[in-house]
């Protein structure tokens, strides 16, 4: 039986609960390709290893096996990407062995996760309610050239006035990204949509 398998930077530490819940909460932005891999009768199988080298020795142990038909290593990018992805890597991970990782298989969140979660500020405003200020977020259409840094500063002041109180990475995220809109994320976000364009293109 063919298989997707998803590894992705994020959640803490492996006892925590925050690996189960970031997991949820990506799995739930991507419910279209997991329902069209059901589909086709395919395994799905998605997982949060926290921190980046354990995320990419998990990712290149299953590659080296022959694990999946498909398989998806998705981390933050950590700045600007002026180059292919594996360029980057190569540049900002020198000790990993990308020696079996093709182009295709490397998934970067332009620049954090966090882009991919501003991009969608009617779902952020239906999460915070009142005291949510939209104006304090990137207006860019093209999120991926906003620094990490404006990203994570834009959505602490937006939100630091509601009642939830500033975003919190593992309090807040895995139910924002379960109301992320994919098509509005796609728009501002290339890396996102590279990600939705290959997993469906690899599905029957």
């Amino acid at each position: 039986m063919s298989s997707i398998g998803i590894y992705m930077e994020g959640g803490g530490p492996s006892k925590s609960s925050g690996r189960a819940a970031l997991r949820q909460g990506m799995e739930q932005f991507l419910i279209s390709v997991k329902q069209r891999a059901r589909e086709a009768s395919w395994q799905w199988k998605f997982a949060c290893w926290g921190g980046r080298d354990a995320t990419f020795d998990r990712f290149r142990r299953a590659v080296q096996d022959g694990e999946h038909a498909v398989a998806i290593l998705l981390i933050d990018a950590e700045g600007p990407v002026t180059q292919p992805v594996l360029q980057h890597l190569k540049s900002r991970d020198p000790h990993w062995d990308l020696r079996l990782t093709k182009e295709k298989m490397v998934h970067l969140m332009i620049q954090t996760m966090e882009t991919w979660i501003v991009a969608d500020v009617d779902a952020l405003a239906n999460y915070y309610g009142q005291g949510f200020r939209d104006a304090a977020l990137p207006q860019r259409n093209d999120l991926e050239t906003e620094p990490k840094a404006s990203v994570v500063t834009a959505l602490h002041n937006a939100t630091r006035k509601t009642r939830k109180g500033p975003y919190h990475k593992i309090h807040h995220a895995s139910d924002l990204l379960k109301r992320l809109a994919p098509h509005t994320v796609r728009k501002r976000c290339r890396s996102c949509d590279r990600l939705f364009e290959i997993l469906e293109h690899a599905l029957p």
